[in-house]
């Protein structure tokens, strides 16, 4: 058997830290001096309602066990896909020095044009220049239109090309093909004005 003190009034225990807060309470001990004394964590407690007219319903004490032990653990839900960049439909950010049509359209064309070129020249034996002053230009205009618009009305609906492609053939090789074609289209005319006729 113990005794304490504090402010004057004592407190007997008898071993058990309920008893020794039955004693402290009995004695006088107010809520605000409650924290001083030793309380029990991680009490379980069972709570039941019921509404009118309900009959009670006696659970077996190893029930919630087991029903805690069948209930399977819940993971939490994968995070969402970050959100695709929106894409700009404003005309001038479309035709943008840096935008996505100059260089597509620039690209198919040139496409289009040297392989044109080369099967005209490989025909007929004209060169570049001869193709398009005798009757070529009309065909030139007519593929830059239809390509133009071909290439334009995706973008303006918000598609781009990066998101159509798939496997081998992409936006990139797309883009690298052009580009190869375009350097290919003013060498094969550099090189037919410095010699002077058709290449083949």
């Amino acid at each position: 058997m113990a005794a304490a003190s504090c402010c004057g009034m004592s407190a007997v225990s008898y071993g058990s830290p309920v008893a020794t807060r039955k004693a402290a309470l009995s004695q006088g001990f107010g809520p605000s001096n409650l924290a001083l004394l030793p309380m029990k964590r991680n009490m379980k407690f069972r709570v039941r309602s019921m509404a009118e007219g309900d009959e009670i319903k006696e659970v077996p004490a190893a029930a919630p066990a087991a029903a805690a032990a069948a209930t399977p653990k819940l993971t939490p839900p994968p995070p969402p896909p970050p959100a695709k960049p929106k894409v700009s439909t404003n005309f001038f950010d479309i035709f943008a020095f840096s935008g996505p049509a100059p260089e597509k359209i620039n690209g198919r064309l040139a496409m289009v044009g040297f392989v044109g070129a080369l099967g005209a020249e490989l025909a007929s034996g004209q060169d570049l220049f001869a193709q398009v002053s005798e009757g070529g230009f009309p065909w030139f205009l007519g593929t830059s239109i239809l390509l133009t618009l071909a290439s334009v009305i995706p973008l303006f609906k918000g598609v781009t090309a990066e998101s159509k492609s798939e496997g081998f053939f992409t936006s990139d090789v797309e883009t690298w093909n052009g580009r190869f074609a375009m350097l290919g289209l003013v060498g094969l005319a550099l090189t037919e004005f410095v010699k002077g006729g058709a290449l083949v």
